[in-house]
């Protein structure tokens, strides 16, 4: 991960780029071929906003593609509550109490109802907060955070699962009375919680934390307890044996087929990230043993993934070899790995040189595809 201290400077384009950019509608920055041929016609639906202040700054139209969901102050006046200042977007038809809090997943009303897509995704978001991270709207990220806490599972599933998603509710038109509404996995794929939201949201934390320089909402007791229920549920102690992080089938979402149950690559990286990230937040002298604990975990984590997930030109003839159905501690299929599984085309796509880390690793199930 780099972490950035200042902002990066902007770049100067020469006129002909500038020229190309204002005439592309897509606004593609890499150079484009004289000659290309479209073969599928792909709808985009944009989840960035432009508030009203880039409006009045810049001339710019007001955007019909863009939405913002708003929150109100939290009351209290403590440390954990939000700063004064109050954004007006009177553009967006999606407001809660006049507070910016992310940016829905699309605002394509022809789907209608059946589609989740109204709603402010924890995953979707991520990348749209570290752009207003660096556009100095430090606010919109900080609300996200106050909220998504507050809509931390303490009682419904197990304690500190975030949610996947989460929408405004208009309770009383008449009254305009709202509150938020969060996604636990009811109405997801397979109906199943997510495993990577609150991973992502440790990371975000700990980028809003570094960017600004503000430790003001990571040293609050709340965030600190929502830490630790996040991680506590991720290291939890049962009847796996594996220092990776086990995921439910469909509990991550990526653009692959289902029936992935096991480790895949992705959640294990975010959850090496997370930890990482909560070592340099938590409060060391609060609980020292699990301090201690997180940082074995990563050290056991980062030598399972160099050892059994990386894949080169000669450890396909190693699994080759494998016997099933070993024990003790001497066996070398340690996962029972079956040789058979092995895809054919591994053999021309490996080259006598580098490797990569495959997609999962389970018990007698190996994903030999590569995703980075």
């Amino acid at each position: 991960m780099v972490q950035c201290t200042q902002p990066p400077p902007l770049l100067k384009l020469p006129e002909s780029k500038i020229t190309e950019l204002k005439d592309d509608e897509n606004h593609d920055s890499l150079p484009k071929p004289e000659k290309r041929t479209r073969m599928h016609h792909i709808e985009r639906h944009r989840s960035c906003v432009v508030t009203l202040s880039d409006i009045e700054l810049n001339g710019l139209q007001p955007p019909r593609l863009h939405q913002t969901i708003d929150i109100s102050k939290i009351p209290g006046g403590s440390q954990c509550s939000l700063h004064e200042e109050t954004p007006t977007d009177t553009n967006a038809s999606h407001s809660f109490r006049g507070q910016p809090i992310g940016t829905v997943a699309a605002v394509d009303k022809s789907q209608g109802a059946a589609l989740n897509y109204d709603q402010v995704f924890m995953r979707d978001f991520i990348p749209s907060t570290l752009a207003f991270l660096m556009k100095g709207k430090h606010l919109t990220v900080k609300n996200f955070l106050v909220e998504t806490a507050r809509l931390q599972s303490r009682e419904k599933i197990g304690q500190g699962v975030m949610p996947a998603s989460f929408k405004v509710h208009h309770c009383n038109p008449t009254q305009k009375t709202e509150s938020l509404l969060a996604d636990f996995g009811e109405t997801a794929i397979g109906r199943v919680a997510p495993v990577d939201s609150g991973l992502w949201w440790i990371i975000l934390l700990c980028a809003y934390t570094e960017w600004t320089g503000d430790n003001s909402l990571a040293e609050c007791p709340n965030y600190q307890r929502a830490m630790h229920l996040i991680l506590r549920l991720c290291v939890l102690e049962g009847c796996d044996t594996s220092p990776a992080l086990l995921c439910a089938d469909e509990c991550s979402m990526i653009d692959r087929r289902m029936g992935i149950y096991g480790y895949p690559i992705e959640i294990q990286a975010l959850f090496f990230m997370a930890m990482r990230c909560a070592l340099s937040l938590l409060k060391q002298d609060s609980d020292a043993d699990f301090v201690n604990h997180i940082t074995k975990r990563i050290q056991a984590l980062s030598y399972h993934l160099h050892t059994y997930y990386w894949l080169d030109f000669l450890r396909p003839d190693d699994i080759y070899r494998y016997k099933t159905e070993e024990y003790s501690q001497s066996a070398l299929n340690k996962f029972n790995a079956i040789p058979e599984s092995i895809p054919d085309w591994i053999s021309d796509f490996m080259r006598n040189w580098g490797g990569y880390f495959i997609g999962n690793v389970s018990p007698a199930r190996m994903d030999f595809r590569w995703f980075c």
